[in-house]
């Protein structure tokens, strides 16, 4: 029988209309919409349909939004009789896994997660930090550049997202960021600049992880029903009163996905659906399993098209 877990997508998956399909064919969607909307006082669905993308490219609106629609879409999967016994999310991410996983409440969890926007969006003014993508290199050559470049700068730069083996995302000051994709180039590697307002998941954010610390110190905590990797630690929480901790640290230190991803796959977990908008993790989720020789089946969830794909497969798969 299958092991499944559920992942959930961070920050940079938003695009104008996700999530719209399902929540506009399944009521229990809709009725996810709806309530964020009561809970922040905006209307998410219209913001989610119409954007425009200069609205919600901004941190304070994609992440309750990508928090939202993920949710919006579980219960769509959830409503054909689908569960997993782990729960996983990149970043932004790991808010609707802890919420699948009985942690926390989702009316508690959307407006928090626009909060943590706004504090992450106001830790480093707007052009001071950079983030940037650089594919085709193993950890120790990114390391080794990233050291490089704050000496050559003398600015604070750090490896940021561990995404899978050969993509490394470095943030920091802008200047040695820029040097950074410069080395990367110069060892042939592709490098991409990151479209974010800010040097997410560096210490830069730490006064953001200390102001979202009052906010979670108020949350009321449920029982984990699920296993939940942390980004921080790449370790399944084992103490539920470890979750406000780990969360701090969450903003502003590196996401270790290919380890999570390597933590569910020594676990047994074998089949990965991507719930959310567009299908990053799904990429990466292949590749890191490819890359330990394991088989596992990697989908994604994120409108009617592929909705239907997935049922299809797990009709085979009985």
């Amino acid at each position: 029988m299958s092991k499944f877990a559920f992942v959930f997508p961070g920050q940079g998956t938003h695009y104008v209309g996700m999530g719209m399909e399902l929540a506009d064919c399944y009521p229990q969607a809709r009725a996810v919409f709806d309530q964020a909307s009561e809970v922040l006082g905006m209307d998410i669905g219209r913001l989610c349909r119409n954007g425009p993308d200069s609205e919600l490219v901004k941190t304070e609106n994609s992440q309750p939004t990508i928090h939202t629609t993920s949710l919006a879409i579980l219960k769509v999967v959830e409503h054909y009789g689908f569960s997993a016994q782990v729960a996983a999310g990149f970043s932004l991410g790991e808010y609707a896994a802890l919420v699948y996983a009985g942690a926390l409440r989702f009316e508690d969890t959307v407006g928090l997660v626009r909060q943590r926007g706004l504090f992450m969006q106001a830790a480093v003014p707007q052009g001071l930090g950079k983030m940037c993508l650089i594919s085709g290199l193993d950890r120790s050559d990114v390391e080794q550049i990233v050291a490089d470049a704050g000496a050559a700068t003398g600015e604070l730069i750090e490896c940021s997202n561990f995404n899978c083996p050969g993509q490394i995302i470095v943030a920091g000051q802008s200047r040695a960021v820029d040097h950074a994709a410069l080395l990367a180039n110069s060892r042939e590697a592709t490098t991409n600049f990151l479209k974010v307002s800010g040097p997410f998941h560096t210490s830069l954010l730490t006064g953001a992880g200390q102001q979202l610390h009052q906010q979670l110190s108020a949350l009321a905590l449920g029982p984990l029903d699920k296993k939940v990797p942390s980004n921080v630690t790449a370790q399944y929480y084992t103490d539920r009163d470890d979750i406000r901790q780990l969360l701090d640290e969450h903003v502003y230190k590196a996401v270790r996905w290919e380890e999570c991803v390597a933590t569910m796959l020594n676990d047994g977990v074998d089949t990965f659906v991507e719930i959310g908008p567009k299908r990053s993790l799904t990429t990466y989720n292949e590749v890191i399993a490819r890359a330990r020789g394991v088989k596992a089946r990697c989908l994604n969830i994120e409108n009617i098209e592929t909705l239907e794909f997935f049922l299809r497969v797990m009709e085979k798969a009985r």
